[in-house]
C-alpha cells in the first residue's frame, strides 16, 4: 500500500512509501499531500478524498472511513454512477492485461482470482457480461474474506435483483472497499 512518507528534495512533491501512515499524520497533512495521498481510496475518484479532507481531525480511522462514506453517499447519482464504473471487472479483462490498480489487483488476488481455471475465468466473463449489459455498470463486490466461490454466488444472486436495487448493492460495496483500504492503509 501506498502512503505519503515525506517530501523529496524540492519539499514539492510528497514521497510514497509501503508502509501505514498513523491518524496524527493524516490529520497534519496539508489538503493537497491527503489527496494526493487518499486519492485513490475510492477507484480512480479523488473527488472522494478532496471532500473527506474537509472533515479533518479525524478522532479515529473509523472517523475517517465515515467522512469517506458520506462524500460517496451525499454525491448525485451522476457522480456515484461514475465511481462505480471505474471499478474493474472482477477477474476482467483488465486483470488479464495487468492494468489493474495496485489496491484492486492484491485485492482480487486475495480472493484467488489470479488463479483461475479456464472454466472458472469463463464463468467470470459470462458474468460480467451478462451484469454489465443488465446494470450499465460493473459487479462491484468488496471481495477481502471472500473467495471465487463465494463471488460467483454473489454474482447469481444478485444478477436478478432490480437496477434500483443493485445500484444500491453497488454502492454499499464500495463503501465497504473504501473502509477496508483505509484500514489498510492508516495505522490505529
Amino acid at each position: 500500500m501506498t502512503t505519503l512518507d515525506s517530501r523529496d528534495d524540492s519539499g514539492d512533491e510528497p514521497v510514497m512509501s509501503e508502509s501505514t501512515v498513523s491518524l496524527d499524520q493524516v490529520n497534519s497533512l496539508s489538503h493537497e499531500d491527503f489527496v494526493a495521498t487518499f486519492g485513490d481510496i475510492a477507484e480512480h475518484s479523488p473527488w472522494v478524498a478532496e471532500k473527506a479532507a474537509a472533515e479533518r481531525p479525524f478522532a479515529d480511522r473509523r472517523a475517517m472511513a465515515e467522512a469517506f462514506i458520506d462524500a460517496l453517499l451525499t454525491a448525485g447519482e451522476p457522480e456515484k454512477l461514475a465511481l462505480i464504473r471505474a471499478h474493474p471487472d472482477l477477474a476482467g479483462r483488465a486483470a488479464i492485461a495487468g492494468d489493474l490498480a495496485e489496491e484492486s489487483k492484491r485485492e482480487q488476488a486475495s480472493a484467488g482470482l489470479d488463479r483461475l481455471t479456464t472454466e472458472e475465468f469463463g464463468r467470470f466473463s459470462a458474468l460480467n457480461d451478462a451484469y454489465r449489459e443488465r446494470f450499465g455498470f460493473p459487479f462491484i463486490l468488496a471481495v477481502k474474506g471472500v473467495d471465487k466461490y463465494g463471488i460467483l454466488r454473489s454474482f447469481e444472486e444478485r444478477i436478478a435483483n432490480d437496477p434500483e436495487a443493485e445500484f444500491a448493492n453497488a454502492i454499499r460495496q464500495v463503501a465497504q472497499i473504501v473502509a477496508f483500504r483505509i484500514d489498510d492503509r492508516v495505522s490505529s
